[in-house]
């Protein structure tokens, strides 16, 4: 089906490269435990979101000419880099949320969650390399539908990877439900995800091309 190959093959692979802890998990659970499950759902949600966006642009090349030209893929690192460095500095200035407070999760929470998971993902280059160099590898190279295959093929990895993200989200959720009826721990915790946040920025910063 439009030119797949090994497909059973590729589904596992999703599988166990999800279950592995990467940025992503680890943005999620700092994201839920600190903030609770709403917030940590959402930014699930928007880290599949900048995944498929991803996706869609691997597709039609866009990918292909960033990770092609050293400027752009500089310029788009450090910007989301950056915006990493921000969020993380944020929480470790904020208080702690919470959860008795029933403004702290309002809609317009869970849609700044999502919005800063969506560009978390998307200002991320490796990302982009990813999909440029995993999913071609289960694409007939001379299939004349090698666009609907890429698209597939990124949508059935961003569907095993929320999944994924979404359950983390949930149960850590729980527990911080649980922490958050001690102010001290909820403290660390907060502090420790705003470390956690500016740390993935500078990893961000430091990685290469190559």
């Amino acid at each position: 089906m439009f030119g797949i190959v090994h497909f059973e093959a590729f589904l596992l692979a999703c599988i166990l490269l999800n279950l592995i802890p990467g940025p992503d998990t680890f943005y999620v659970l700092g994201r839920s435990l600190s903030q609770g499950k709403r917030i940590g759902v959402a930014s699930a949600l928007g880290i599949s979101g900048g995944a498929l966006c991803h996706t869609f642009a691997a597709a039609i090349g866009l990918s292909a000419i960033i990770t092609a030209s050293q400027t752009a893929f500089m310029a788009v690192k450090f910007i989301g880099a950056g915006y990493l460095i921000y969020l993380g500095t944020k929480m470790l200035l904020s208080k702690p949320v919470s959860m008795g407070n029933p403004n702290s999760f309002g809609r317009s929470s869970g849609v700044a969650a999502f919005k800063q998971g969506l560009l978390t993902n998307v200002l991320n280059p490796k990302v982009a390399l990813f999909f440029l160099a995993f999913l071609p590898q289960f694409i007939e190279p001379n299939t004349s539908s090698y666009f609907l295959s890429f698209m597939f093929l990124g949508c059935v990895f961003v569907t095993t990877s929320t999944i994924w993200c979404v359950g983390l989200a949930w149960l850590s959720g729980l527990a911080s439900a649980h922490l958050q009826q001690n102010p001290k721990i909820m403290a660390y915790i907060t502090k420790g995800t705003g470390v956690l946040l500016a740390g993935l920025g500078l990893r961000l910063a430091l990685v290469s091309v190559d």
